[in-house]
């Protein structure tokens, strides 16, 4: 994959999954980093193929949509003040995540390796729990470290 760039916030409060994926486009286009057509695609990404992820007592939302609507490649990571509920993906129903990995590629082979890669990390707590308490500073290296093998 081609060099990634790693957005991370924070301690934000969203009323809603919806709120969240708008904040989260937001963001990533005043950086330049996607498209004006990301917000939508992200929408429609997220009401056809939602993608809370339910773990082994624990939650993550990964967000994405098609690459056609990248710049350039880029994870955000939010972590909220308050869980925020987001459409279960393999399941009916909803699930609370504190957890937000966000993912923009620019290609559609790279996005499948990411999100196996982050599926099967997530999958160990101590690794979510790195990513829900560690200090900014230490996020970056880890995270490519685990995810990217660098």
């Amino acid at each position: 994959m081609n060099k990634c760039q790693l957005l991370f916030e924070e301690n934000l409060t969203f009323g809603d999954d919806i709120e969240a994926l708008t904040y989260i486009s937001k963001k990533l286009q005043q950086k330049g980093i996607v498209k004006d057509s990301h917000l939508n695609a992200l929408i429609e990404r997220e009401n056809s193929f939602p993608t809370g992820i339910e773990l082994d007592g624990y939650a993550v939302a990964i967000p994405h949509c098609d690459a056609q609507h990248a710049n350039t490649p880029a994870i955000f990571i939010i972590r909220t003040q308050s869980p925020v509920a987001f459409n279960r993906a393999d399941d009916v129903g909803k699930v609370n995540v504190s957890l937000i990995i966000s993912l923009v590629v620019t290609s559609p082979a790279d996005q499948l390796t990411l999100l196996k890669a982050l599926f099967s990390n997530l999958q160990n707590k101590e690794f979510y729990q790195f990513l829900l308490h560690a200090p900014q500073s230490e996020i970056a290296g880890r995270f490519n470290n685990v995810i990217f093998n660098q």
